[in-house]
């Protein structure tokens, strides 16, 4: 008698000829696609960068071109604070080189919670019109309430002067709801704008607190986000610090590098 095509191996071996022919229809399109996410993903980037130098007014739809004439990535040793030349900076993966035991470390006071730190970080050189230095850009990261939050912090040439503080990548993040609305709140960033890190011995005074006391150093915290504000305050306590940028930028500041 013939099997019915009802049969259960028959139904079996449809279904399993239907997932081999969708799992190789999505590999496929993933492989295809992969160059396109990762141009994608450097544009969105970009594109906070050029927010970070106060630059977006110029974007009119090429990102690229405007980073390229006004952007320059240098990648930077953060045990010497010096340039290091001998990485490419365009291809160099900052977060993928943190999770390489062979090119990170282990911060001895981790205060932002980051496991690990690369020996390497890029930083961005904004340049003028004219050609001459506007501000520098510092990618900085640490944990908040529930997952790592990115930023990048923009500086005058004197490495002391905020001109900007953009967080990025915080809308799938988990913090605080509303966090992503108050972290790109245009009145949460101005706060930002013209405060000091330093004071004139050279200690670090910048503080994310609810009661601003001090107009130079004090930025208002995030209302209803006590702790995701207290992981922006950690996320600078390190990456000012000697384990972050802070030999870099005491080199800067002495006009050693830039």
């Amino acid at each position: 008698m013939a099997k019915s095509n009802d049969s259960f191996g028959k139904t079996l071996g449809v279904v399993i000829g239907l997932c081999l022919v969708c799992s190789l229809v999505v590999s496929t399109a993933a492989v295809a696609l992969k160059p396109l996410q990762e141009k994608n993903k450097a544009q969105d980037t970009q594109k906070y960068i050029l927010e970070a130098a106060s630059l977006a007014d110029k974007v009119n739809g090429d990102v690229a071109s405007v980073y390229n004439q006004y952007i320059e990535a240098k990648v930077v040793d953060l045990a010497t604070g010096q340039f290091d030349d001998s990485i490419d900076a365009a291809s160099f993966d900052q977060r993928k080189a943190a999770r390489d035991t062979a090119t990170s470390v282990v911060p001895k006071n981790d205060v932002a919670s980051i496991k690990r730190r690369a020996n390497q970080a890029l930083v961005y050189l904004v340049k003028s019109d004219n050609g001459e230095l506007d501000s520098v850009i510092l990618p900085v990261h640490g944990y908040g309430l529930w997952s790592t939050m990115y930023a990048f912090l923009a500086l005058e040439p004197d490495m002391n002067t905020v001109k900007a503080m953009v967080y990025y990548d915080f809308s799938d993040s988990g913090e605080t709801p509303g966090l992503g609305g108050e972290v790109q709140n245009p009145k949460w960033k101005a706060l930002w704008v013209g405060k000091k890190l330093f004071d004139d011995q050279g200690n670090q005074k910048i503080r994310v607190t609810k009661m601003p006391t001090d107009k130079q150093h004090d930025v208002d915290a995030l209302s209803g986000a006590t702790l995701t504000a207290n992981g922006v305050q950690y996320t600078l306590d390190f990456w000012l610090g000697e384990e972050g940028f802070g030999p870099f930028i005491a080199n800067a500041r002495k006009g050693g590098i830039l």
